[in-house]
């Protein structure tokens, strides 16, 4: 056995990346682009950050079609919760007649499925959009607000004392009698007992109110993190990832059954840990329940982020993290874990700060956006034109069910998203929905199946959610190859004077 491994095997440093998160490291609002039955749509949900708390629900019709109203019902994961509550109806934007808002309550942590029903004089049709509902922050009390609470709390403790001593010492005379010695005593024990009591209750008060903060701050959601150990067997590199990290909270989280996402348990994102771009997608074979293995691509030497999707039964997605260290490749002979694996040498990346990428088979794939800087929270132009050698637009294959997938990370590791061209719902997840939704209906069908794809052109729904530098992998198919551009980009805080 010794034999065949042909090496010694290679502990990996793991470590959680410090981030908040949902399903995306660091971007926990929710895209969806696609049909609602008849109906174009793009929904954008703004994660409120605490729960429970009022997510903000825009829905943009694509197209002009003549739309009655539009409304909103928040459907939890759980099939033993409550009836459903009535929906809530999305306002028409002031001078834009495509755009409706409105805001739901996210009541409870864990998996939600947004059913946006959109209704017109002839016809009606609905989509359902996960969304992942958990607490990423404290929100501390402002100083005014402080400043009022503080004051009438004094007002009202005060008040109560003097109003128990008045009572004591004066509720039993007759009108215009003045109070003896005994009553004054008795008055004055009665403020001091009074005083006491409620500081006494003020006190326990404020220990009930510093364990439910603690209580609320211990359980804020952090990606989970991953074991990662690699070895060798016969020249060739194979990572195992079991989720649970050093932690005692990390290795007692709960571990449900997961759903296929796009055909895998898993997509497993492997991001150089530096300027380089080194980038591989693979999709781990599950060794049990909590255990996934998958042989390596001859990345080179150094240190990566590692991210694996995953979907639970209930619909909730989420993303493990971890740190691996990989020593050198044996050889370049790479026997692919699943046929839908893939990844880009730092060699075949190009220059990712241009706007256009030579892909591996020759054709040219072009970041199609204007002069104008990307700004935080505004939507971005990541759309993408394949170009054939001949200067034709390619033709595109479906790759795990879509015209394309894009990874995007930021260079600080605080922001990690894989986005499709219906934004970043996982069609597992709305899958998970189904059955509540739509019983007795034809079986699910992803929406992007349904759209039909442009030869050559890609684009994805999204919108940064901090500044700072990032780098993209924009992955497409030709030929029963995967082919896979690299770009980088800077989003910018604010708009830039010009």
């Amino acid at each position: 056995m010794a034999g065949r491994l042909g090496g010694a095997r290679q502990a990996v440093a793991v470590a959680a990346i410090a981030v908040l998160a949902s399903a995306h490291v660091g971007s926990p609002d929710t895209y969806f682009e696609g049909p609602a039955g008849p109906y174009a749509v793009r929904v954008i949900v703004r994660s409120p950050g605490v729960i429970p708390g009022r997510a903000e629900v825009t829905v943009r019709m694509l197209r002009a079609d003549p739309v009655r109203r539009v409304l909103v019902l928040p459907i939890y994961g759980d099939p033993r919760a409550a009836a459903l509550p009535p929906p809530e109806e999305a306002r028409p934007v002031t001078a834009d007649s495509t755009l409706f808002s409105t805001a739901v309550w996210l009541m409870r942590r864990g998996s939600y499925g947004l059913k946006v029903i959109v209704e017109s004089a002839d016809a009606a049709g609905s989509v359902i959009v996960p969304v992942t509902a958990v607490a990423l922050r404290r929100l501390p009390p402002g100083t005014a607000l402080a400043v009022v609470l503080v004051s009438l709390g004094a007002l009202l403790y005060a008040g109560a004392v003097i109003l128990v001593g008045a009572a004591t010492q004066e509720a039993v005379l007759e009108p215009g009698a003045a109070p003896d010695r005994r009553r004054l005593r008795h008055a004055r024990i009665a403020r001091g007992v009074t005083a006491v009591v409620l500081a006494l209750l003020v006190l326990a008060g404020c220990a009930w109110w510093h364990a439910i903060d603690v209580r609320y701050r211990t359980g804020l959601y952090r990606p989970v993190a991953a074991g990662v150990t690699v070895r060798s067997i016969e020249g060739a590199r194979r990572l195992r990832l079991t989720p649970g990290g050093a932690t005692r909270a990390d290795r007692e989280r709960p571990w449900t059954r997961l759903l296929p996402d796009h055909g895998h348990l898993m997509h497993l994102f492997l991001v150089a840990d530096s300027s380089g771009d080194g980038f591989a997608h693979l999709h781990p074979l599950a060794r049990d329940l909590t255990t996934f293995e998958a042989s390596l691509p001859p990345l080179p030497a150094g240190r990566y982020k590692v991210y694996g999707d995953v979907v639970h039964d209930n619909g909730f997605a989420e993303t493990l993290v971890a740190m691996a260290e990989l020593g050198a490749a044996g050889g370049s002979d790479w026997r692919r874990s699943d046929p839908d694996d893939s990844w880009l040498e730092p060699a075949a990346a190009g220059d990712p700060t241009a706007r256009a990428a030579r892909l591996a088979d020759g054709a040219t794939m072009t970041w199609e956006r204007d002069a104008r800087p990307i700004v935080v929270n505004r939507d971005a132009p990541l759309a993408f034109t394949v170009t054939a050698s001949n200067g034709r637009p390619a033709v595109l294959e479906p790759y795990l069910g879509m015209a394309g997938h894009l990874v995007l990370t930021s260079d600080d590791g605080a922001v990690f998203t894989h986005l499709h061209p219906a934004g970043t719902v996982p069609p597992a997840a709305q899958q998970a929905f189904e059955p509540r939704v739509h019983a007795g209906r034809p079986p699910f069908r992803h929406a992007s199946a349904m759209l039909p794809a442009l030869p050559g052109a890609v684009s994805f729904p999204y919108a940064f959610p901090k500044p700072g530098r990032y780098r993209l992998w924009v992955q497409v198919k030709r030929g029963g190859r995967v082919l896979t551009g690299a770009f980088r980009v800077t989003v910018e805080p604010r708009l830039r004077r010009i």
